[in-house]
């Protein structure tokens, strides 16, 4: 009888199986509005990753960066593009009568290398949060470069608000 899996491995299994749907989606959707909100859940998906991987600090630098600003960015461009629906959708079946069995050979090759490999087991660390020791070294050892950083940023938002002004006259 084959031993169950553990719960830790379940939640692996449907936040990789979600994230990998959303890609398709991304990838395969006709409609640029659907492809954008899927990144929203690929995005997430890696998010989840992060905190089953137990790096919370990836994860939450993830999640304001790529969802909090990439994302909406993305969707606000999409929705702000006029005649977006007028775009003319090309054939690409050639494309796909040489791409299909590339893509087929790689996973062949990728699934047999998989199988033939030997997998090392390794063992688990305490687990530490690392956000408290790169917040003590943003505050400490890397002040000034964290500094000069916030006012180069600071300076490019002041900058897209003045050109953004002029356009609007």
């Amino acid at each position: 009888m084959l031993p169950l899996p553990e719960i830790k491995d379940l939640v692996f299994l449907g936040i990789a199986g979600f994230t990998l749907v959303s890609a398709a989606i991304v990838s395969f959707s006709r409609s640029i509005v659907y492809s954008g909100f899927a990144l929203l859940g690929s995005f997430a998906g890696a998010v989840g990753l992060f905190v089953l991987l137990s790096s919370d600090f990836v994860a939450a630098t993830q999640l304001l960066i790529y969802v909090g600003g990439i994302l909406v960015l993305i969707l606000f461009a999409i929705m702000l593009t006029s005649k977006i629906g007028d775009v003319k959708l090309t054939n690409l079946s050639v494309n796909r009568k040489i791409g299909i069995p590339i893509i087929t050979l790689f996973t062949l090759f990728l699934l047999s290398t998989l199988a033939k490999g030997t997998w090392l087991v390794v063992e688990k660390e305490e687990y530490r949060s690392m956000v408290k020791p790169i917040g003590d070294a943003l505050l400490s050892k890397y002040l000034l470069p964290f500094e000069v950083v916030s006012i180069v940023l600071l300076g490019a938002l002041v900058g897209a608000i003045v050109l953004i002004k002029r356009e609007v006259k």
